[in-house]
């Protein structure tokens, strides 16, 4: 690769490495994929129906399981998606049968301040265009599926408003008696669109609908999408489905989409999504994009089916999880794996130097503020600093070792970084107890990754002693309590009295047993405050109320303040965003 990612964009980079890609003919034959079995959306993406492959191979053992987290990050990211795209290319070049699966990027993100999530440099998912903007439609099938229902919930409304018993009866409708006050869902769309956060609907006469209060959410926090990432078959799906709780009637009783009528139309809209995408990274190794779910309210997991059939396929597989370990690794460690049954064999803790300085607060380390630079002082060597947010990773090398999995802590290196920082990082986490590897993935690809490769191929040798924090008869406030002290490092919970209420019901309502805890926090700290970097001591995690995924069947308690709908920074990545219009490539994109 001839291009220089100190010099040349990423948007620039995809577009070079375009012009060597395989087929996906050719990816589907080096991995064992089945002309059947392979669903063609043009010569270099395609969808693969997860469900042949899984019933030819069924009896094939799996291959090593190997998932990426982080540290807590700065708010642009420590590069998690980079170092599951290099280390995928660095055991390709080991020679390895290896894939990766990664989330499919929201188009609120990739034209906001965050990116499309391909990575970046010289280890990045390739084609970017069409990774980057909707892909094989799979959002916006989630989109369609999620608004059928609020189209279900809306229209019913109007029309028990309008119509008596007896004319509900002659259309074969019973009266739901749903309450307009109590709705739960809301609409959503993929972009981060805050002036939609609060609105309100049905302005008009009465054949415009009831005129009451609603809201828009990002569409990657859909409760669609979060059952796009847990569900294990078509049948799995559709029950799904059928449980997502729309609103409430007047006595306080749950009406579900199946209530609705409109179960089995959503799934209709997914048929297709269901089956994950197959594409590159820019070396030529197999990359599946499939789901992509908010890690701050949902699981933050690429799908469940695509890890399975990627278990089969190949004889290592890389999945990532969304943010730091204390929420995405954590949510992999107690819903993904509990659902899934496969267990990991190692855990990459990627961490910058730049990010170990951010959470040097006592040092005197500035803040990172949201939508703006790194201040340029953390690109000059700064030991002190360093040291002091060292005790971040740490914290982190402690979560992943709690679940009996072993730790590798990759140190995505920028070219800023000095000889010093980089040994002063490296033992104080091999002191942790954790494998260490430099890596130099986005400077030089798999080439750069080589020492992450092998750490990791090292550790997939070693004995994994998997546990979960937490067994599913744990009463939820005990999960709770567990999570904050083990986890997140907080001395206890508090509960508003709302919070408490819920919780009493839950923990008395049988059916309520089997949902899994689905933490609701900030990604920017350990705490439920963005603020607090480091490692906070002396907190307590207080929880101020819960969401409900009848249908994923999450209970999600919240802290802090998360919102569904993130809001467009004053400097989005969509001013840079264009098209060539004598060649048609889309530039920009990163």
């Amino acid at each position: 690769m001839p291009l220089d990612p100190t010099k040349n964009a990423d948007w620039q980079i995809a577009e070079a490495a375009k012009k060597h890609m395989k087929t996906s003919q050719q990816l589907a034959e080096e991995l064992g994929i089945n002309n059947e079995e392979l669903l063609p959306h043009g010569h270099y993406i395609a969808k693969v129906d997860y469900a042949r492959v899984f019933e030819r191979l069924k009896s094939k053992p799996d291959g090593k399981f190997i998932e990426v987290t982080a540290i807590t990050p700065t708010p642009l990211g420590e590069g998690k998606s980079t170092t599951t795209m290099g280390l995928l290319q660095g055991i390709g070049k080991r020679g390895k049968k290896v894939t990766a699966c990664i989330r499919q990027p929201s188009g609120g993100p990739t034209m906001n301040i965050k990116g499309s999530a391909a990575g970046g440099g010289l280890s990045q998912c390739i084609p970017l265009t069409e990774f980057s903007l909707g892909l094989t439609g799979d959002i916006n099938a989630v989109m369609n599926a999620h608004n059928l229902a609020m189209v279900a919930l809306t229209s019913r409304i109007q029309h028990e408003f309008n119509y008596t018993d007896e004319q509900l009866a002659k259309r074969k409708l019973r009266r739901l008696n749903i309450d307009p006050r109590n709705v739960e869902m809301g609409w959503v769309m993929d972009f981060c669109a805050q002036a939609l956060r609060n609105i309100i609907i049905g302005i008009g006469g009465k054949m415009d609908g009831f005129m009451m209060p609603s809201k828009f959410g990002i569409a990657v926090s859909s409760e669609v999408m979060a059952i796009l990432s847990i569900f294990s078959d078509l049948a799995d799906f559709r029950k799904r489905i059928g449980g997502i709780v729309v609103a409430y009637d007047k006595q306080g009783n749950p009406i579900t989409t199946e209530d609705l009528d409109v179960a089995g139309a959503m799934t209709a809209w997914m048929r297709e999504a269901i089956n994950p995408n197959m594409l590159q990274s820019i070396e030529g190794q197999p990359c599946f994009v499939h789901a992509g779910p908010f890690a701050n309210i949902a699981v933050g997991q690429s799908s469940i089916v695509a890890d399975r059939m990627c278990l089969k396929l190949a004889d290592y597989h890389i999945t990532e999880s969304g943010f730091g370990a204390d929420i995405g690794f954590e949510k992999f460690w107690n819903v993904k794996c509990r659902y899934s049954g496969n267990i990991p064999n190692v855990s990459v803790i990627t961490t910058t130097i730049r990010a170990l300085k951010h959470h040097g607060v006592n040092a005197g380390a500035p803040p990172v503020v949201p939508g703006r630079p790194i201040p340029k002082e953390y690109y000059e060597e700064n030991l002190k600093w360093l040291e002091d947010g060292m005790k971040n990773v740490i914290h982190h090398i402690g979560i992943v070792k709690k679940a009996g999995i072993n730790p590798v802590v990759c140190i995505n290196r920028f070219h800023t970084d000095t000889e010093e920082e980089i040994k002063l990082t490296r033992r104080m986490c091999e002191q942790a107890g954790a494998r260490v590897a430099v890596s130099e993935h986005w400077l030089k690809g798999g080439e750069g990754a080589l020492e992450l490769a092998d750490a990791v191929l090292d550790a997939c040798n070693e004995k994994v002693n998997f546990r979960f924090l937490y067994d599913m008869d744990t009463p939820l406030r005990k999960r709770i309590e567990l999570i904050a002290k083990e986890v997140y490092g907080a001395n206890g919970v508090s509960y508003s009295p709302e919070a408490t209420a819920k919780a009493e019901r839950f923990e008395s309502d049988p059916k309520f047993k089997d949902y899994t805890t689905m933490m609701v926090k900030t990604h920017l700290s350990l705490s439920h405050d963005p603020t607090r970097k480091g490692v906070p001591n002396g907190w307590t995690l207080h929880i101020r109320n819960f969401l409900t995924y009848g249908g994923a069947r999450f209970i999600c308690p919240v802290a802090g303040n998360i919102s569904l709908m993130p809001g467009t920074s004053s400097d989005p990545a969509y001013r840079r965003v264009d098209v060539d219009v004598n060649t048609g490539k889309v530039k920009g994109l990163f």
